[in-house]
Formats: C-alpha cells, structure tokens, sequence
C-alpha cells in the first residue's frame, strides 16, 4: 500500500501523471526559442547585413574599441583597413568590426 502512494497511486493512473510532469518541459522548449535564440538569429543577421554594407569613408568601432575611418576593403581576404590618425592605418578582419557609428 505505501509502495503505491510513493508511485502516484495505481498504475492504470500514471498516464495522466506522465503527461503533467512532461508538460513544463513541453512549455520550456518554444519559451527558449522565442526569447533567446530567434533574437540572437536576428542581431546576427542585422550585423551582417551591417557589415556587408560597409563601404570606405564609414566611421566604425571595433571589437577592441578602436574607432576609424573605412580607408580601404580587402573582399578577397575579407580585411579593412581603418585610418586612426593622421598617418596611422591600422588591418583588420571584417569581423572585428563591432558597429558602424554616425560621422
């Protein structure tokens, strides 16, 4: 008798319990996708799109926190080439650029 109150009651009733423990998990998943994963797919998308747009004479941040001026674009080797100073030019890799800020 205590061995099946320990189970949840006879086992012609643990299919209803299956389904109520299963539930949360079932929620879980869509909760997951719609608040962290489909926003990050649309940050990434958008700096992709910010990226491909680039074009010499943008002003942009790095990763590092290095702002310039696009000098000049390498599609071959994906690298940009930022001036910094007055006689400083600086190569990166497109990916490195962070954000495109406003001149």
């Amino acid at each position: 008798m205590l061995v099946l109150l320990l189970m949840g009651g006879p086992p012609s009733q643990n299919g209803g319990n299956f389904f109520m423990q299963i539930l949360p998990l079932l929620l879980i998943i869509p909760i997951f996708y719609l608040f962290l994963i489909r926003p990050q797919q649309k940050k990434q998308k958008e700096h992709q799109k910010m990226l491909s747009a680039l074009k010499r004479g943008d002003r942009v941040v790095t990763t590092s926190g290095i702002i310039g001026h696009i000098w000049g674009i390498d599609e071959k080797e994906n690298k940009i080439v930022l001036k910094v100073g007055e006689d400083t030019k600086i190569e990166f890799l497109r990916t490195a650029i962070a954000g495109k800020l406003e001149s």
